[in-house]
């Protein structure tokens, strides 16, 4: 019997601290590993500009928020995955990437805007946390979707994104930015929490939850997460 190979996916890294990058991903890639992927780990955007390794890579996990890329690399990226090359991330890893960017945004499909703070309270010594309790609420799509069918919504206390998207992004779960007397909104906003698209013969998939570890190891987080990338990969 001959033995079918491996898969590859290439982690590619680094960005603001605050995100742990280095631990998110090492926590993914383990579970990457016990799946069968062969994996090859990068702090930094080159490998994108090598065609040979680009052209032998089944997933991208893209995890930098902030940074800069250059053209070459730029292109490398976007023309793997149209042809075949799966690509995803959760949280600023991916849609807080090379800011100004916009050869990136399109082909993300969204990027971070804003998480709107809490309320304030009449003890607070400082502004107001960023870190909310919000619901993630998966759609009808959502619940029909290979990615995340059967998945349950689950709540968080975390950065709630607020995101600009294009309308090429297939919606899968959603959360809302409430209204209060002190927001200068006057409705509640719904943006999209995770999403999938499809990029010439590539898969995307992204989705924002994962501050942190605390929060990518959240078993809902690493099971979204995990079955995101198996349907992305090639």
């Amino acid at each position: 019997m001959t033995t079918p190979p491996s898969r590859r996916a290439l982690v590619v890294r680094g960005g603001w601290d605050g995100h742990e990058p280095v631990q998110t991903t090492d926590h993914i890639a383990g579970r990457l590993e016990t799946n069968g992927y062969e994996l090859v780990i990068s702090d930094d955007t080159a490998p994108y500009a090598d065609a040979a390794l680009m052209a032998d890579i089944d997933l991208v996990v893209h995890c930098i928020t902030g940074g800069e890329i250059t053209a070459d690399e730029m292109t490398g990226l976007t023309d793997a995955v149209a042809a075949g090359t799966g690509l995803a991330g959760w949280h600023g890893g991916i849609t807080g990437s090379f800011p100004g960017n916009t050869t990136f945004m399109h082909l993300v499909g969204g990027v971070f805007a804003a998480h709107p703070a809490g309320p304030s309270t009449p003890d607070d010594n400082g502004p107001p946390s960023v870190f909310v309790r919000h619901r993630v609420t998966f759609t009808e799509a959502g619940h029909d979707h290979p990615a995340t069918r059967g998945l349950e919504d689950f709540e968080l206390v975390s950065e709630n994104y607020w995101l600009l998207t294009d309308d090429y992004v297939d919606v899968l779960a959603t959360t809302t930015q409430p209204t209060r007397p002190d927001t200068p909104w006057h409705r509640p906003v719904t943006s999209p929490a995770v999403w999938v698209r499809h990029w010439g013969e590539g898969r995307i998939f992204v989705a924002t939850p994962g501050h942190d570890l605390a929060t990518v190891t959240r078993p809902e987080v690493t099971q979204l997460i995990e079955r995101g990338l198996a349907w992305a990969s090639r």
